[in-house]
């Protein structure tokens, strides 16, 4: 999907209707569909602005959101388990049929970090381990 077209544009546009012009006549003015000019009216209308809406779905959904937990689970358990042992895991254990590139995409999501044979739980410490051993 392309990005939306710029907020200056739809403020002008905005100013247009505002004066008395039509959706096609503003579109016009702006070097826009006659369409665009037409569709957003209509948002003027109903919602008072014409600023675009949200794109793609919500942070949080989709098909692995409720196995969040049993995944970090199963990484946790075993750092060497590999995405296709988290896929038949997953499949066996909840009835989830998935193609093992979404739970790299979760587990990238979660901070995880793949190197080399391991998957590697987010670390809070930007020195890597968190140990140190004092100096004295």
């Amino acid at each position: 999907m392309s990005a939306p077209l710029p907020s200056a544009l739809r403020t002008r546009f905005l100013k247009y209707i505002k004066e008395g012009l039509s959706g096609r006549a503003a579109a016009a003015r702006l070097k826009v569909s006659p369409a665009t000019g037409a569709r957003w009216a209509r948002q003027i209308r109903t919602r008072g602005h014409a600023e675009p809406s949200i794109q793609g779905r919500p942070p949080g959904s989709g098909k692995l959101a409720a196995y969040r937990g049993f995944i970090e689970e199963l990484v946790a358990q075993d750092p060497d388990i590999t995405l296709f042992e988290l896929r038949d895991a997953l499949a066996e254990a909840e009835g989830v049929d998935v193609h093992h590139s979404s739970i790299a995409k979760l587990l990238t999501r979660l901070g995880f970090t793949y190197k080399k044979s391991r998957w590697s739980p987010p670390s809070g410490d930007a020195h890597g381990s968190g140990n140190s051993v004092p100096s004295g």
